[in-house]
């Protein structure tokens, strides 16, 4: 996660331990570039050779689900139904739908704040950020014009994906990377690793904790502090958090900056500055949420994320002074001061 401290009011860090492990499990980490990003692994370990077998396993899950869900690879499965499914019903794999099922559900739930059939506008942001340049307004309607959640149709008996009309293009850029998240953790559990967590860049899922400790330790950094302090410190152990914001990817035009998130509603990239955190109990939520709320904006955002059950999240609209700090009712209990500077912060760098 690559953290520019000129814009974004939140960042996530992870603290390695403090404590030493028990004496028959051993620290190791791990780290390989996947889906656009470095992902890094940390787990407990009887030896060497249960961490490197699990290494191996954690990562080869997260390249197989790349493979299924990148919308930059021509050959993914994702950009197969994308050409094959207009007006026919395709079978897809279970980790695609499972993925796409997620996303309708949320899409529903949010009255389309969340959106995985915004590729077409997604595309065109993507281009405008390379040329340095405003899309044309036609331009965005057309795109407009060919997404939109309800032109998706999902058969959960069969297992198919059909689109109502030609054109389309699904991005899972919002939610994928908490699912491959998700997918890893499970293969360590399964190979007898039970404390671990996965980081893909700002998505971070959690299993047991640490040995000795009451959870993974996740700082949340606040541009009012120097960068080795933290105002608020996260312990977490099974669950998820997943930040999002303009950090990275933005395009600034005659001085106003257009994030990379895009209100489906408009076609516009967000203008007002948000960063959003959420935690809930698994990636694949984790992940969407913080781009729901962050299309939804801080009010309507806090009030959504009241009715998730078992999800928290933090949300910080504006900059400087004129900064906007909410959070859900139930972040309070999972946030507390870190009581000390803590050194030496790991953090994931995006690929470039």
């Amino acid at each position: 996660m690559s953290i520019s401290r000129s814009w974004l009011p939140i960042a996530i860090w992870l603290f390695a331990s403090g404590h030493a492990p028990a004496a028959d499990l051993k620290f190791f980490e791990a780290v390989e570039p996947h889906m656009g990003t470095l992902v890094r692994i940390q787990l407990y370990a009887a030896g060497q050779q249960q961490a490197s077998t699990a290494f191996r396993a954690a990562f080869d899950r997260i390249a197989q689900l790349d493979a299924i869900l990148s919308d930059y690879k021509s050959d993914s499965e994702l950009n197969r139904i994308s050409r094959d499914a207009v007006g026919s019903s395709i079978q897809v794999s279970e980790d695609l739908f499972k993925v796409l099922a997620a996303s309708q559900k949320l899409a529903v739930e949010t009255g389309g704040a969340f959106d995985v059939t915004l590729g077409p506008v997604i595309r065109l942001w993507r281009q405008a950020r390379k040329e340095h340049r405003l899309p044309a307004a036609e331009a965005i309607r057309e795109a407009v014009g060919r997404s939109g959640y309800r032109k998706l149709q999902l058969d959960s008996e069969r297992r198919t994906v059909q689109f109502s009309q030609a054109g389309m293009q699904l991005d899972v850029g919002g939610i994928a990377k908490g699912y491959a998240a998700d997918a890893a953790l499970e293969v360590l559990v399964r190979l007898g690793i039970h404390s671990a967590l996965v980081a893909a860049s700002g998505d971070l899922v959690f299993s047991d904790p640490p040995p000795g400790q009451a959870g993974w330790r996740v700082g949340i950094d606040s541009l009012d502090q120097v960068d080795s302090a933290f105002t608020r410190v996260l312990e977490l152990s099974n669950a998820a958090v997943s930040t999002s914001g303009d950090t990275r990817q933005y395009l600034e035009v005659d001085g106003r900056r257009y994030s990379h998130i895009v209100d489906p509603s408009t076609g516009m990239g967000l203008t007002v500055p948000i960063a959003v955190t959420v935690v809930a109990q698994r990636g694949i939520a984790a992940d969407s949420l913080s781009t729901a709320l962050s299309v939804l904006g801080p009010d309507r955002g806090i009030r959504f994320i009241e009715k998730q059950p078992g999800a928290a999240a933090l949300l910080v609209t504006g900059r400087g002074k004129s900064a906007r700090v909410l959070e859900s009712s139930r972040w309070a209990s999972l946030s507390k001061a870190p009581g000390r500077t803590v050194p030496g912060p790991l953090r994931p760098q995006a690929v470039p």
